[in-house]
């Protein structure tokens, strides 16, 4: 008799079996000072999650893990931007810089995202690069495909009740240390077009 897996146990053990290589949309300008992860098929609503990234977005690691530990525990709140069909408003959407007041706590999308944080702090422990100054240079939310339920109406009619899953990736990277000027190339005064062509004219002629 065939042995028969549960489907999901299944599907697990051919995609371990079939796993390729993961193609990010954006590759880190040094790989080497940077880390990656990312999770697909991810059981949370795109547009929730979409906007929750977008606001921890250039935010160092462990600001970003402390504003989403605020959302959770609803001390401060998610602007909405593009999705904002809606939302209600509220007095802490002003702290975040939102222009239209229109926040909310998405709960389930922070926790996701908090864990991916976390999966690419563990990798970046790995490669060795120093936690305190790593950053989030790149995190995109893209559509995942729906999954399919029904609901029952009246009538005897049956409309879809899909899901709006979504597949997340976020890149961290060392902060570089910016080199300061020269004094005296700070301290130089700038000159203007036509200062610069008499300069060179005047230089020319001699």
């Amino acid at each position: 008799p065939t042995l028969r897996l549960p489907f999901p146990l299944a599907w697990r053990l051919v995609g371990a079996k079939t796993s390729k290589m993961v193609k990010y949309a954006k590759e880190p300008d040094n790989s080497t000072k940077s880390c990656k992860a990312r999770g697909s098929d991810l059981r949370v609503h795109f547009k929730n999650t979409r906007e929750s990234a977008m606001a921890i977005r250039k935010m160092t690691l462990n600001v970003a893990k402390k504003y989403l530990e605020d959302v959770i525990d609803h001390k401060r709140a998610i602007p909405f931007r593009r999705f904002c069909g809606g939302i209600g408003r509220t007095a802490q959407a002003k702290n975040e810089g939102s222009t239209n007041g229109q926040a909310r706590w998405p709960t389930k999308s922070c926790e996701f995202l908090l864990g991916l944080l976390k999966n690419a702090e563990s990798n970046a422990e790995v490669k060795g690069l120093d936690i305190d100054s790593l950053a989030i240079t790149h995190i995109q939310v893209n559509k995942a495909q729906k999954q399919r339920r029904r609901t029952y109406r009246a009538h005897g009619r049956i409309n879809p009740y899909m899901s709006s899953p979504c597949h997340v990736e976020v890149t961290l990277s060392e902060k570089e240390e910016t080199v300061a000027k020269q004094a005296e190339e700070a301290d130089a005064p700038k000159l203007t077009r036509k200062q610069a062509a008499r300069l060179k004219s005047g230089s020319s002629s001699a």
